[in-house]
């Protein structure tokens, strides 16, 4: 007889269900704001029962962070080497939209992995992005078959950065469209893919609050907001650490700050490019035009507005997610136009695979700000929505 008696009633995948359930906290709340006691409530045991699975929550988190990678692999090696295209992806896509909660953790919080583990979390994507490559160079013979691989997964990954309610099964429809459609696309010749887009300048830091925000986002978006102290930002600026409270009472100012500026210049970029736009098709082309030079241009801005706003508090958040629902709204409501047969779900899940293009391609590109390159992005992205 057992002298736990707990142990005829625990469930033997426990230490699964606790992964589960941390991949969603952390996904959902972050990586610093979620806690050992709130992942313990979700799997219904107690804090102490958990630390029995996992030492800290540092381990923990390396746990979730590989979850997804380790499934996208098994799924792909149980594909026939000798698969098409459409069947590799559509094996990738069934595990992201059937984890979609937990799936968004290793785009924005693997930077909290320490070296090594980044190194091995690296290791097996590449397998994954090898195995999508193969497909798309049998396929299609492309010299840009790595990047339209990297493109397509950046796609299917797209639907764990968001939560447009939409049925599994036409989820995943939805995105291995998308994705082949990205995989079909050559980027270096696409005719019409870009349109050449001036942005707005980004305010130059003439007032010391001004600059405060200029030399805090890069280190946000290089070690994370929560890693970042007052005390290097004060030592970028040449400043005292308590001279900064008196231009932002509390880090997160600076960092709602930051997600302000990033709203308002794309929304002035974007207002320039759908009114001079000659129909929905090229108010498309604009957009993505728009988006892909925006995030070449303030790489470090937009990392930080869109890693970070999960991590403010909710009245400090909303108006940020009402700028970004309206600009979703502006792209869902001319890609129906042009695509008159897609639902308002439809849509708006194809815009966000738009996104996880240019999020997945500008990585792959290293964030190089070229004509070339934001052309070659845009095409992509114009694959992702079908209008190729």
């Amino acid at each position: 007889m057992s002298a736990d008696p707990l142990a005829a009633t625990r469930p033997r995948n426990r230490r699964q269900l606790i992964s589960e359930a941390a991949c969603r906290v952390f996904s959902e709340r972050g990586y610093h704001a979620a806690s050992m006691e709130e992942i313990a409530a979700g799997v219904g045991i107690s804090a102490a029962a958990l630390y029995r699975h996992f030492p800290n929550k540092y381990a923990l988190f390396a746990d979730c962070a590989n979850t997804m990678v380790d499934r996208l692999v098994a799924a792909l090696e149980e594909v026939p080497a000798e698969a098409g295209l459409a069947e590799v992806l559509r094996s990738a896509a069934r595990v992201a939209v059937a984890h979609r909660a937990a799936g968004g953790l290793y785009r924005w919080e693997a930077r909290y992995l320490d070296r090594g583990d980044r190194r091995l979390l690296r290791a097996k994507f590449a397998r994954v992005v090898g195995r999508v490559t193969e497909a798309v160079r049998r396929e299609h013979a492309t010299p840009s078959a790595e990047l339209c691989a990297v493109s397509a997964l950046g796609a299917i990954g797209s639907i764990a950065m968001h939560h447009v309610s939409i049925a599994q099964r036409r989820a995943e429809g939805v995105l291995l469209t998308a994705a082949l459609g990205v995989a079909a696309t050559d980027p270096v010749t696409a005719p019409g893919a870009a349109r050449s887009v001036e942005l707005p300048a980004r305010p130059v830091p003439r007032t010391r609050r001004a600059e405060i925000l200029a030399a805090a986002v890069p280190l946000f978006a290089r070690d994370g907001f929560a890693k970042v102290t007052n005390g290097q930002i004060a030592e970028a600026v040449g400043l005292v650490p308590s001279a900064i409270y008196r231009h932002y009472p509390a880090k997160t100012d600076i960092l709602v700050a930051a997600c302000l500026q990033a709203a308002e210049l794309l929304t002035q970029a974007v207002g320039r490019s759908v009114d001079s736009a000659a129909d929905p098709r090229d108010a498309l082309v604009a957009l993505a035009s728009t988006y892909v030079a925006y995030s070449f241009e303030h790489t470090a801005l937009t990392s930080v507005a869109e890693a970070e706003v999960i991590g403010l508090p909710d009245g400090l958040r909303q108006p940020l997610i009402l700028a970004q629902r309206d600009h979703i709204a502006m792209w869902e409501q001319q890609l129906i136009s042009v695509r008159p047969e897609l639902d308002p779900r439809q849509a708006r899940v194809l815009v966000h695979a738009g996104f996880g293009v240019v999020v997945e391609a500008g990585r792959r590109l290293h964030w190089l700000d070229t004509p070339e390159h934001r052309s070659s992005v845009t095409a992509l992205i114009i694959g992702a929505l079908g209008l190729g």
